[in-house]
């Protein structure tokens, strides 16, 4: 199985060696890696081009945000399986990938496990964990997800239902997985953590945007036919409070 793993960059000269690395370390051999940088104007595209001659396939042009920059990775693709890890992030372990395989049969569409959060100026300190744990597909009306960037699935779905939506800011990752599990898809958790994350994306950058993603996470149920504000207001929110006091979300 053919694995296409998308990284998607802007001025992330700081962070992004921790990304390719994580993938180029990978024991699984059938990786098909693509960087798409939206122009940065650091040295990010420098760092990239240390590693040019494992790297499959570069993008590096201005793009209309990440969900834009995303799309051009996925129609850039050529495997079996499609997953992103962005610039922040980093595979939790050389087996990651073996691992998210290993989750594939023929009844599977797409794989998903754990994350854990660590501090953005230090990878190695631990911060909270995002468990999949208790995900199931009806749980979508409540605006709960699954880590998104722990998501991985077979490359026909985009084909057969579509890509990001580029009128999102922070939540279009949310209505795709929204309109995948309404289109059928079927899936299966891995009960490993995938990835590490950096805090400080935009999406946790503040209470506003907290709000402003939420807003989005109710647009993309009602695209979808989904009914989610008032279950919003009475599960999700009060569950996300104390999530995030007992540090695991």
């Amino acid at each position: 199985m053919k694995v296409s793993i998308i990284t998607v960059c802007y001025n992330s000269e700081s962070t992004i060696r921790d990304t390719i690395e994580s993938v180029l370390n990978q024991t699984y051999e059938n990786i098909e890696y693509i960087v798409v940088d939206g122009g940065s104007s650091d040295s990010t595209l420098s760092v990239i081009k240390e590693y040019g001659e494992s790297i499959d396939v570069l993008i590096s042009e201005k793009d209309n945000g990440i969900y834009d920059a995303m799309n051009k990775g996925i129609k850039a693709s050529t495997g079996d399986v499609v997953g992103i890890i962005n610039s922040d992030d980093y595979l939790a372990s050389k087996d990651s990938i073996s691992e998210i395989v290993g989750g594939f049969d023929s009844n599977t569409d797409s794989v998903y496990g754990d994350l854990i959060y660590v501090k953005q100026f230090d990878k190695e300190a631990f911060s909270r964990k995002y468990s999949s744990k208790n995900f199931s597909a009806w749980k979508i009306r409540f605006g709960f997800m699954i880590p998104h960037p722990t998501f991985y699935c077979r490359r026909y779905l985009f084909d057969d239902l579509g890509f990001y939506k580029t009128n999102f800011r922070v939540a279009a990752d949310f209505e795709l997985l929204a309109r995948f599990f309404k289109g059928g898809m079927r899936s299966k958790r891995i009960d490993k953590v995938l990835v590490k994350m950096r805090e400080g994306g935009i999406s946790s950058s503040g209470l506003l945007w907290r709000i402003h993603q939420n807003v989005e996470i109710a647009r993309a149920c009602r695209m979808n036919g989904i009914f989610t504000v008032t279950p919003m207001l009475f599960v999700k929110l009060p569950f996300k409070l104390f999530s995030y006091f007992s540090k695991n979300i």
